[in-house]
């Protein structure tokens, strides 16, 4: 795990303390809100876009016509505040801390930000969240890089267009987290560079690769599957201790486990794999 991931996940266990419900304090009422708040997108030619978020539930999608942003947040007024700030180039969006002392809270209430991002705008996204149920959709959004780290949270991210641009990398970092990324192709990416520390990952390889690419897998304690549509050919090479491999319709050809069209598939993903413990999965599908 990262510095910045375990960081966030310290964060976020401040923000947690809000929503437990336990202590003399738990019956307080928190003051609760929901804002709503978006911006034109007037002509942007890009944007380097950051959205923080601690706890709660978070979903990302596409804005309306003609929106940089559109951002619903439900939040506790008494210890966050909405960030939605813009210079003309750097957007930043989520919300932050007020410095206060976090009361305990009633436990029958949680922040919610749903998220809406401009389709036409090519953006540099990052996605920083911690204790949340993350529920992403990146299609349809024109991304020139995303890095996205999560700390202990339940996410799903799906990429259900193809992105209109290529990017040079996708960094995902995941904590002490169950994560699935869907129809990665579509991010259009050369590589694709997973860190996860304990927890579960699935990975769906489906999508439309447009070039050859490479997924690079770094796991501490957990398991990983790898989810790999017929005709897309597959090498994995697998540096592991203790890790076991599940890999049927893979043939070993010295250090490396090939998919049987691999010398004549259109399209060529190379997945190297650092893993300390648990397992490996691949599974095919249409």
């Amino acid at each position: 795990m990262t510095r910045r991931t375990s960081g966030l996940i310290g964060t976020v266990a401040l923000a947690l303390v809000s929503l437990l419900g336990v202590g003399p304090e738990a019956a307080e009422a928190q003051d609760w809100r929901t804002v709503n708040l978006s911006r034109q997108d007037d002509g942007i030619a890009d944007a380097q876009v950051e959205v923080t978020y601690g706890a709660g539930r978070f979903t990302v999608g596409t804005a309306g016509h003609g929106l940089l942003y559109d951002m619903q947040l439900h939040y506790d007024a008494d210890h966050f505040e909405p960030v939605a700030d813009w210079d003309g180039r750097r957007l930043e969006l989520g919300v932050e801390g007020r410095g206060r002392n976090i009361r305990l809270g009633n436990g029958r209430d949680q922040g919610e930000l749903q998220l809406g991002l401009a389709r036409g705008v090519p953006m540099d996204l990052t996605l920083e969240f911690g204790a949340v149920q993350a529920d992403l959709d990146l299609g349809g959004l024109q991304l020139t890089g995303l890095d996205l780290s999560t700390g202990a949270s339940e996410s799903t991210l799906d990429v259900s267009e193809p992105n209109p641009t290529r990017m040079q990398r996708a960094v995902f970092e995941v904590g002490a987290a169950d994560f699935t990324a869907r129809r990665l192709g579509n991010l259009h990416a050369q590589t694709i560079e997973v860190s996860a520390g304990v927890g579960s990952l699935t990975l769906w390889l489906n999508g439309e690769w447009e070039q050859d690419a490479s997924v690079s897998v770094k796991m501490g304690l957990g398991s990983l599957e790898l989810r790999v549509p017929e005709g897309l050919g597959l090498r994995l090479n697998k540096e592991s201790f203790l890790t076991s491999l599940d890999a049927d319709g893979l043939e070993k050809r010295g250090d490396s486990y090939y998919s049987a069209d691999w010398d004549e598939a259109e399209r060529r993903v190379t997945v190297d794999l650092n893993a300390a413990f648990g397992g490996v999965e691949v599974s095919w599908v249409r």
